[in-house]
């Protein structure tokens, strides 16, 4: 029985632990590009857009296909990038277990 005891308490440890590097990950963010810097997304980790940036040179009305394509490739790199940023973190605190319903 006290060794169940135990579990629990590390456990309610870990959960502590956790709930807190979300709070963290919140402040934290990342940067990704595309088109050489043209269009610029910073993404914290939560995995929220926190800012686009867009060069005006980018910007032309006769081929918005390419601004789009430009647009998705930097918020896809930046998500990708704020879940490798939030998977490590993570790992840190649960040794590289994978915690179902971690969402990481």
């Amino acid at each position: 029985m006290h060794n169940i005891n135990n579990i629990m308490k590390q456990a309610k440890k870990m959960q502590e632990k956790i709930g807190k590097l979300q709070q963290e990950l919140e402040n934290k963010t990342i940067e990704a590009q595309a088109g050489g810097g043209m269009v610029r997304v910073i993404v914290n980790g939560k995995f929220e857009i926190v800012s686009l940036k867009i060069e005006k040179e980018v910007v032309n009305p006769e081929d918005i296909e390419m601004l789009q394509d430009l647009i998705v490739a930097a918020v896809n790199e930046g998500i990708r990038k704020s879940q490798e940023m939030a998977s490590s973190e993570m790992s840190k605190i649960t040794g590289g277990l994978g915690i179902p319903g971690m969402g990481m």
